[in-house]
C-alpha cells in the first residue's frame, strides 16, 4: 500500500484493530479506491470478528468514526467494512 491516498486512516485503523484482536498478526487492512469512493476493508482471523464489531455493532460504529476523524487529515471521505 505504498501509493495509499489515506494512509493516516489507514494506519489508526490497523492500530486499533490489531489492538482488540487476540490474532493481532493476522489483521489486514486494504484500501479501495473506486473514482472518488474509498473504501477500507478489514480482515481479521476467523472468531476476532465479533471482537471488532461488538455488541449491536458498537465497536464497529466507533471504529468507523474515529477512523473517518484520521481520514479528514488525508482530505479524504470512506467507508469501512470489516469482512469474514
Amino acid at each position: 500500500m505504498s501509493d495509499a491516498s489515506a494512509p493516516t486512516a489507514v494506519a489508526v485503523l490497523t492500530h486499533i484493530v490489531k489492538s482488540i484482536v487476540d490474532n493481532p498478526d493476522d489483521v489486514t487492512v486494504d484500501e479501495v479506491v473506486d473514482g472518488d469512493q474509498h473504501r477500507l476493508d478489514v480482515r481479521v482471523a476467523d472468531g476476532d470478528l465479533g471482537r471488532v464489531i461488538g455488541r449491536r455493532g458498537r465497536t464497529a460504529a466507533s471504529i468507523r468514526t474515529v477512523t473517518r476523524a484520521a481520514a479528514s487529515k488525508d482530505g479524504v471521505e470512506l467507508d469501512i467494512e470489516f469482512l469474514d
